[in-house]
């Protein structure tokens, strides 16, 4: 059992990251990012995925 929280809103993944939403909501799109989601809408954002893509965009050459 994971002791860590992993799935994260996505305005708290925006400010803990500074993406835009769109940004996530892309990477949610491309599957990328796992999510979770309530009547169709993106509700959270597992966080381990968004730091991968962010560790990829600052990293990319």
């Amino acid at each position: 059992m994971s002791l860590v929280k992993t799935w994260f809103t996505l305005e708290e993944a925006v400010g803990m990251f500074g993406v835009s939403k769109a940004l996530l909501l892309e990477w949610v799109d491309e599957g990328l990012v796992r999510s979770e989601r309530k009547g169709g809408k993106v509700v959270r954002v597992n966080i381990d995925d968004v730091k991968l893509q962010v560790d990829a965009l600052v990293h990319r050459e």
